[in-house]
């Protein structure tokens, strides 16, 4: 039996003006993963990262926390969705009497990926949401041809990739997906882990969003 660790990428540099660079909160959380999964007695004879800087500072965080001198394979095909745009093509809502800016934006990205996900609206985004769910679908598809059968992967990369993942382990038709991705997706927490396992019975998604390596200072979701 094989298994592939799922891990999203530490925080990154949210409300500045590239977000695509992990905090200095970032580099730690990868760091107390990495210490954490050397413990546990994990060796990956894989490790891959999206192509985001955001992926390769956290692999490299990792590594050095877990003292681990592998490679890192790049696969583009791990890479977030363009959430700047999905944003972009939806109007901010405004604040409602009482809600603070963090709840606001967090009702504005909710409405905006529910859209994106929405048919009809593909020719509004360099990527529809199809296009997004089918290229995870191939990254996951040539990790599992790669992986030896009784191999280990970590896969550095973000939390849309690692929610539509889980959400097509989990539901058998389209639209049970969607829904589910859309649940999924805003509850994942910096380097959070999320392991499916390969066997017999095909592939199979065992744990979503663990995080029990973080201490309550470390935990983020953005």
């Amino acid at each position: 039996m094989s298994s592939i660790l799922l891990v999203r990428h530490g925080q990154a540099s949210f409300g500045a003006a590239d977000y695509d660079d992990l905090s200095p909160t970032g580099h730690e959380q990868s760091r107390v993963l990495g210490a954490a999964l050397a413990a546990r007695g994990v060796t990956p004879e894989l490790v891959v990262a999206g192509e985001m800087r955001r992926h390769a500072q956290t692999a490299s965080s990792l590594l050095e926390g877990a003292g681990w001198s592998a490679d890192v394979a790049v696969d583009a095909g791990w890479n977030e969705f363009d959430h700047l745009q999905v944003l972009g093509v939806h109007d901010s809502p405004e604040a409602a009497e009482g809600e603070s800016e963090a709840a606001a934006f967090q009702r504005w990205f909710e409405e905006a990926t529910r859209r994106w996900t929405t048919a009809g609206h593909d020719e509004a985004y360099d990527e529809s949401f199809v296009s997004f769910t089918s290229r995870v679908d191939a990254a996951l598809d040539r990790l599992v041809a790669d992986l030896p059968a009784k191999g280990t992967a970590v896969v550095l990369t973000s939390g849309g990739a690692i929610a539509w993942v889980a959400a097509a382990l989990l539901a058998a038709s389209d639209p049970a997906r969607t829904d589910l991705w859309l649940r999924l997706n805003p509850v994942s927490i910096n380097t959070g882990t999320s392991t499916i396992v390969r066997g017999r019975r095909g592939t199979t998604l065992v744990a979503f969003n663990a995080h029990d390596h973080l201490s309550p200072d470390l935990l983020t979701y953005r």
